[in-house]
């Protein structure tokens, strides 16, 4: 029980609104709010004014609970994260509950952190309404749906100095899993920061709902092309009977049916006009492919793609209940859009797509990372093709290619006659070139520090200077810039301007290496599909799959392309093998075959070296091949790891 005290003003105001005087209950006061307070007063029997002992679990009674949530947990790690890259400079910290409002897991800064903590806020401690009276997590849970809390709404006069906004994560069955919240201490309703985290909790949502079917047929739909693979899309799940299994809340919601019931155990010709056997067509060919599809009683036109079980992809199924697939006519497939070869289904590269599509328009500044290889550029150019820009020019300038003498004349330009040599037209520059379309900046890192004055004067001002000229000339460009160095580390050393790198940060995306991808298998097939000089389809047998999924690829996307172009230049047959890979990858593919790539697969190895060998993989081993943990437990870069992996040869077995 909670103390009583004198009363204050934040007590009696509670009671009279609950009580509906008359004249003191404003009118922003949200029916959640009032709801909420009316059940902490008469169900809870709580006092506003009361002393906050916040309950906490013990440690084992808190890993119990992360361990019932199971992948659901994991998933939401992910996106916390990536949420918290995107209001780390607000103030706030993300915090995921369980049904019950206990916090489980927790991402924010050491300040914020500690901030909230002493409300109570951190992982172990309940949440729940009946605790904690109003606020983000319990409100959210009571009301089943998101809300936001902004400090005197809270019931505890204790917790008025919290803003929170929580939003509910539903599993499968349309049950409450999970809450995800945002708080902090700001003294204003962050209402972007409820949209946040709502789109943050859906993606949560969807992820678990796909783990949970991966191993069944799943039609991803929404009403426009652009939205399918995106938080906002519908979700339809079926047996090898043609049966619907389950349903997500969008998909409901656009079919336009009100529960569940009506839509599960429905044969898939009940819902779409579509057969069994057009999805067995559909799943034979090119699954990733957006189509039309219309829904069977009203006609209206949805936009789909296929996603097959994971043991289809690896090609072990033989399609739904053994069949044998026919053509039997599917409608054609529409041209895709933007970002449809970009991701297909890890979460990172989903959600790079989603903010470089919100972004579009918004002249925000696009700064992309990532190890070379993994796509910056073409991620740059889809920027551009998803923005009112896109029948403009796409300028890409590689800062690391150009002469240091040469790249103010090429990025700026210069009149006639500007220095011995130059042309006597003058020259426009790449940044007037890019006049009303996007400057793409690839390795930014490697700009002179003499240069970077003059871009930081182009995004503040949008005008440039040629050289030899004292006329400034104004320019409308959207910047991208893209580099695989650490640009905090640059300011650190003095070779990167501090306020340059502030201004290019507007919006900063992380793109994961290769091999820390997760839909490694459809990728594979992607880049098989676009690389194929010929017309008939070419398929990559499950040993080759597990082959590429299991090498370092330090050229990432790049080099996996190059080997497969090689491959698919000299191919026998449509069906790519391990034999099929160049010279230079066939001892490695051979330990494959072998079912090796242990410490002991290099021959005529020095018995220091061999121990060697033997103490990295037992290590590798104890940290599941995850090679940034490795890393992390030897104290070295992860590309020292992976040099010292392939100087000792040491490969992950093919289990």
């Amino acid at each position: 029980m909670r103390a009583e005290t004198s009363h204050s003003p934040h007590k009696e105001w509670i009671q009279q609104v609950v009580r509906g005087e008359e004249g003191t209950e404003p009118a922003e006061i949200s029916g959640e709010v009032r709801r909420s307070w009316a059940r902490c007063l008469e169900e809870y029997r709580l006092d506003p004014d009361g002393k906050q002992n916040s309950e906490a679990l013990t440690e084992k009674e808190l890993q119990e609970r992360r361990e019932r949530m199971g992948a659901l947990l994991e998933i939401g790690k992910v996106e916390m994260n990536n949420l918290y890259q995107q209001v780390a400079s607000t103030g706030y910290s993300i915090v995921l509950g369980d049904p019950e409002g206990v916090v489980l897991h927790q991402v924010g800064g050491p300040e914020v952190t500690q901030s909230i903590s002493e409300f109570g806020l951190s992982p172990g401690t309940i949440w729940a309404e009946s605790f904690e009276g109003t606020n983000g997590i319990g409100t959210c849970l009571a009301e089943g749906k998101s809300v936001i809390i902004h400090r005197a709404e809270h019931f505890f006069s204790g917790n008025t100095g919290l803003t929170c906004a929580g939003a509910p994560i539903f599993d499968p069955q349309g049950e409450l899993a999970a809450v995800l919240d945002i708080s902090g201490c700001s003294r204003l309703a962050q209402q972007h920061s409820q949209v946040l985290v709502q789109m943050a909790s859906q993606m949560i949502e969807n992820r678990g709902f796909l783990n949970a079917f991966r191993n069944q047929f799943m039609i991803r739909f929404h009403s426009r092309a652009e939205f399918v693979s995106t938080p906002g899309e519908g979700v339809l799940v079926f047996d090898d009977a043609g049966r619907c299994l389950a349903a997500n809340r969008n998909g409901l919601f656009q079919l336009g049916f009100g529960s569940r019931e009506r839509v599960v155990g429905r044969p898939i010709q009940e819902i779409f006009q579509a057969t069994i056997d057009d999805l067995m067509d559909w799943a034979g060919k090119a699954f990733l492919q957006t189509r039309p599809l219309h829904e069977a009683v009203h006609n209206r036109r949805f936009f789909a793609v296929l996603q097959p079980p994971e043991g289809f992809l690896q090609g072990k199924g033989q399609g739904m209940a053994g069949r044998r697939v026919e053509n039997v006519g599917v409608a054609p497939s529409v041209e895709e859009g933007p970002g449809d070869a970009l991701e297909f289904g890890d979460p990172r590269m989903a959600r790079n797509v989603r903010f470089l599509r919100k972004a579009a328009d918004r002249r925000i500044p696009i700064l992309l990372l990532g190890e070379t290889g993994t796509g910056k550029g073409v991620l740059a150019e889809t920027f551009h093709r998803f923005s009112r820009r896109a029948s403009k020019p796409f300028v890409p300038v590689c800062c690391a290619a150009i002469p240091e003498t040469l790249i103010e004349s090429e990025l700026f330009g210069y009149r006639a006659g500007a220095f011995t040599g130059a042309s006597r037209e003058g020259r426009q520059g790449k940044v007037r070139q890019a006049h009303g379309g996007t400057l793409f900046l690839d390795e930014i890192g490697d700009m002179p520090l003499s240069l970077q004055a003059r871009l930081l004067r182009l995004l503040e001002e949008r005008e440039v200077v040629p050289l030899g000229s004292e006329e400034p000339v104004s320019v409308d460009v959207q910047v991208v810039s893209a580099t695989n160095q650490d640009l905090r580390e640059l300011v650190a050393q003095g070779q990167f301007r501090e306020d340059l790198f502030y201004r290019l940060q507007g919006l900063e995306l992380q793109l994961p290496p290769f091999r820390e991808r997760q839909d490694k298998d459809w990728l594979i097939r992607r880049l098989v599909e676009e690389e194929n000089p010929d017309a008939e389809a070419v398929e990559p047998d499950p040993d080759l799959l597990a082959f590429f999924k299991n090498q370092p690829w330090p050229g990432n996307i790049r080099q996996l392309r190059n080997v497969l172009r090689s491959m698919l230049a000299l191919r026998d047959s449509n069906r790519l093998t391990l034999a099929d890979l160049p010279p230079g990858y066939q001892e490695e593919a051979q330990g494959a075959r072998d079912g090796g790539g242990g410490p002991g697969a290099k021959k005529g190895r020095g018995a220091l070296e061999q121990a060697e060998g033997d103490a990295l993989f037992r290590i590798l081993e104890e940290n599941h091949w995850n090679i940034t943990a490795t890393a992390q437990h030897l104290g070295c870069s992860r590309n020292t790891l992976y040099r010292k992996m392939s100087r000792l040869e040491i490969r992950r077995p093919h289990r």
